[in-house]
């Protein structure tokens, strides 16, 4: 049976945690809001990673503690003389695996909230004494189940990302450059599975020129995979195109992206700062379900390959496999087409002329 649900009083001492990754640390940002606003005079502490501090400071009402994640006993050490003598009425455990999971122990609070079996991997059910509900959602509505834990009855809240001014000037800048409209090509994700073919984004870039005389802006990490894909589609792309690639913080990426008519990318971090600043997506999905890690209630413009490719290399049907399967599978992603892409461009492009 669990536990009541809502603390005997109203949490004075709210801490969350969350270290990576990049997309998961931006749909934290509902919850945050959420809590300010249904706790006003709470004190809320996000204990987080360099680069989610980077990312989400200067969030009204909102206090940050910074650790890298941990890989050595003196990490340990460290984080939990940083907390010695602390204590706070809730925590909330929204990251599940091991290296965090051992942190939880250093945080003193009467209600710790956890995710449910399916979802509290490697053991954190141990390190909780209570847990949200198994629901197969997307991340975003998840997390806000841990504000329901509390007595939170709101549904989707605001997503408001603390963008510097000197960000926004710098997006402003670098899309007056290039004519309308633009589009922010993110190509690769962290994981090479998802990544789309090649030629593939070139093709694209090609008939969107010529159709649409679309300006493209790339951008995505500085590994040698990522360049590679910009320094090429960039090469495609001519006078119409600008090569970020390695070259922008996360704040500035969402800058850019809300300057610009829509996003192309696979399952990655960008499609996350794209709907949080409330630009249209074009998300490419076959390796896992957009309903799980896609844009986030705007899944208007997504190609989704993912029944077809569960269909095909697992041999299963979409709606009877569990919540967060993944087919990996290296011809997962060319089961998108071209022609899928370019029909949800246009349908994109023909929705931001109406607005």
């Amino acid at each position: 049976m669990l536990k009541p649900t809502v603390p005997a009083s109203t949490p004075g001492r709210i801490a969350l945690v969350r270290f990576s990754a990049l997309g998961d640390l931006v749909l934290t940002v509902p919850l945050l809001h959420a809590l300010r606003q249904h706790f006003p005079q709470a004190g809320i502490t996000l204990i987080t990673s360099p680069l989610g501090h980077a990312l989400l400071q200067g969030m009204p009402g909102v206090q940050f503690e910074v650790f890298a994640k941990p890989r050595t006993l003196t990490d340990y050490r460290a984080f939990y003389r940083a907390f010695r003598g602390r204590n706070f009425d809730v925590v909330l455990a929204l990251q599940a695996n091991l290296r965090i999971n051992l942190l939880y122990p250093a945080l003193k609070a009467p209600l710790k909230i956890g995710f449910d079996r399916e979802r509290a991997r490697e053991g954190q059910w141990l390190f909780c004494n209570q847990h949200i509900e198994f629901v197969g959602m997307h991340l975003a509505d998840s997390f806000l189940e841990f504000a329901k834990r509390l007595g939170v009855t709101s549904q989707m809240s605001e997503w408001g990302l603390p963008l510097a001014e000197e960000d926004r000037a710098w997006a402003q800048q670098v899309s007056a450059r290039l004519p309308r409209p633009l589009i922010v090509l993110h190509p690769c994700s962290s994981k090479g599975e998802r990544n789309w073919l090649l030629d593939r984004y070139a093709e694209v870039v090609r008939v969107a020129q010529r159709k649409w005389n679309c300006s493209f802006a790339f951008t995505g990490g500085n590994n040698a995979l990522e360049r590679e894909y910009c320094d090429h589609l960039a090469r495609v792309a001519g006078d119409a195109g600008i090569n970020l690639c390695g070259k922008t913080t996360p704040r500035q990426l969402a800058a850019l992206l809300q300057q610009a008519d829509g996003l192309i990318a696979p399952d990655t971090a960008a499609v996350h700062l794209a709907r949080a600043v409330e630009t249209p997506v074009l998300g490419l999905y076959a390796v896992a379900s957009p309903e799980l890690s896609g844009p986030h209630q705007r899944m208007d413009y997504v190609v989704n390959r993912y029944p077809d490719a569960v269909r095909r290399y697992l041999g299963r049907d979409a709606t009877g496999v569990p919540w967060n399967t993944r087919v990996h599978h290296s011809g997962a992603m060319a089961l998108i087409t071209v022609d899928d892409v370019i029909h949800q461009l246009e349908r994109l492009l023909n929705s931001a002329k109406k607005h």
